[in-house]
């Protein structure tokens, strides 16, 4: 079976910067595998993810993804890919429920299949009930907690049925038993969907330990020696 994430010698570069962000990063993720990405402040985890998601073009080396090439217009890869991006955080006045934060993502998969606002509604509703926040259904998604936004966002991937998991910094600013918590349904999902994860953490704690192994990005490249994750910080 090929491996649902393949990057080989891969070099990127954000608009207007002189210096590559990527150096040449060849890493590989297998069917259900997590991998979780530590580093430095700027070393390019989260690059990392954007380009596995088709959000930022490379300049060279081969992206596959899901068994498919990775380019600008690959929308319809996307579909497939849940991404929960770092300072994604809704705030107080946000005017959507919960339900409504989760089912939007059965539109985006709309064109795959035969529409069913039924159906939808039954994946919304085992989506939540899958990360325990069907109590939390119909509140103002900007009214929760962090660690309860964070469960909203993971019962999106469950609703869009994702076969790859893009998380970063998914624990970030919760507290302890939070932290714990969107681990535990991270591992959940995993197991219920049979996905990969692709998980960007800078800090020890659950998600990193349940990861089944870890690499360290330092200065654009995959480092040879895993580095400490004690005081670094998030970014790209």
């Amino acid at each position: 079976m090929d491996d649902v994430v393949s990057l080989i010698d891969v070099r990127a570069t954000y608009e207007g910067e002189r210096h590559a962000t990527l150096a040449g990063v060849t890493l590989s993720v297998a069917a259900r595998e997590q991998v979780a990405i530590t580093g430095p402040n700027g070393a390019g985890k989260t690059t990392i993810l954007e380009v596995i998601n088709g959000l930022l073009p490379f300049s060279s080396g081969s992206v596959r993804v899901l068994g498919e090439s990775v380019t600008p217009s690959s929308h319809g890869l996307r579909s497939r890919i849940a991404y929960v991006p770092q300072n994604l955080f809704f705030p107080p006045d946000t005017p959507y429920l919960v339900r409504d934060v989760v089912i939007a993502v059965r539109f985006a998969r709309a064109s795959l299949r035969r529409f069913s606002m039924e159906a939808d509604r039954m994946h919304v509703d085992r989506a939540l009930a899958s990360v325990g926040i069907s109590d939390l259904a119909g509140r103002p998604v900007g009214r929760l907690s962090g660690g309860q936004q964070r469960k909203a966002l993971l019962a999106r991937a469950v609703a869009q049925e994702a076969e790859l998991l893009l998380l970063d910094e998914p624990t970030a600013n919760l507290d302890p038993e939070a932290k714990m918590e969107v681990a535990e349904v991270v591992a959940r999902i995993r197991e219920e969907l049979g996905a990969a994860a692709v998980v960007v953490s800078h800090e020890a704690g659950p998600l990193l330990e349940a990861s089944d192994r870890a690499v360290t990005v330092n200065n654009g490249r995959i480092a040879d020696e895993p580095l400490s994750t004690t005081g670094a910080e998030g970014g790209r």
